[in-house]
């Protein structure tokens, strides 16, 4: 049986290279005291301060680190040893007291202990999982009772509009593809990704024990990660500025029943 997320690791270690010395990245910006984090995030998780927070598929920690500087307990999972060399890296930098683990998502979840007020998630994250309710047995399992999972993501209508299915398949699409950093190149890599629309992402956390508090949905994304976009206001960017709206982006928030 091939082995579809070791696929990914090798990517994301060879990705994770090309990102720390990009500009999109800015990790220079980052050590100088910029926040990674949105307004979408920061509106929808709010005040973090003395809390402890989990952060999946944290590549190598700037959101993670950011939540820190705003008072939280982070723990950063990433698939990609590279990353979490990195991130580790960098907490030493900043002083923040971060702790970050090497670990596919669900292995986490068979191993996880410790119980988080948050779990995290957010940007492009959904689509190296084969399996949402996996996944959402993880986010509860790791969510003390009423803890409360925040995901933010791209919109799967972004899967018909790149030509793939919207429905999830149980074989993942096998890609070779350069990566979103403007320093890419022509280096390429093996991909595999999964497609879950929202009502697959919402059922899950459902049957996990998430009661789901909120889903939103904007038309615009906080990056220009994607060929043809164009600002339209400070970290708003879009396709088309004078076309119909579409969904670019959906949040949902949750919490773990008592």
């Amino acid at each position: 049986m091939t082995d579809y997320l070791a696929i990914n690791k090798t990517a994301w270690n060879t990705r994770t290279d090309i990102h720390f010395s990009s500009t999109f990245y800015d990790v220079d910006g980052f050590l100088n005291g910029k926040s990674t984090l949105h307004a979408i995030e920061l509106g929808q998780v709010g005040d973090v301060s003395g809390k402890s927070l989990l952060h999946l598929q944290c590549h190598f920690g700037l959101d993670t680190l950011s939540w820190a500087r705003l008072g939280a307990k982070v723990t950063g999972v990433d698939l990609s040893s590279t990353a979490v060399e990195k991130a580790q890296n960098l907490a030493e930098q900043t002083g923040l007291d971060a702790h970050f683990i090497c670990s596919d998502v669900y292995h986490f979840g068979t191993q996880c202990q410790q119980h988080y007020d948050i779990v995290y998630t957010s940007y492009g994250v959904l689509c190296w999982l084969p399996s949402m309710d996996n996944w959402a047995e993880t986010v509860a399992k790791c969510l003390k009772p009423g803890g409360k999972i925040h995901l933010v993501e791209f919109h799967p209508y972004l899967d018909i509009k790149f030509g793939y299915d919207y429905f999830h398949k149980a074989q993942p699409d096998i890609e070779e593809e350069s990566t979103y950093s403007e320093n890419a190149g022509d280096d390429k890599q093996t991909i595999a990704v999964w497609a879950h629309p929202i009502a697959n992402v919402i059922t899950a956390l459902i049957k996990a024990g998430i009661e789901i508090e909120e889903v939103c949905e904007y038309p615009y994304s906080p990056y220009a990660c994607f060929d043809g976009m164009k600002a339209i206001a400070e970290n708003q960017f879009v396709f088309d500025e004078d076309g119909p709206e579409f969904p670019l982006l959906y949040s949902i928030k949750g919490r773990k029943k008592a």
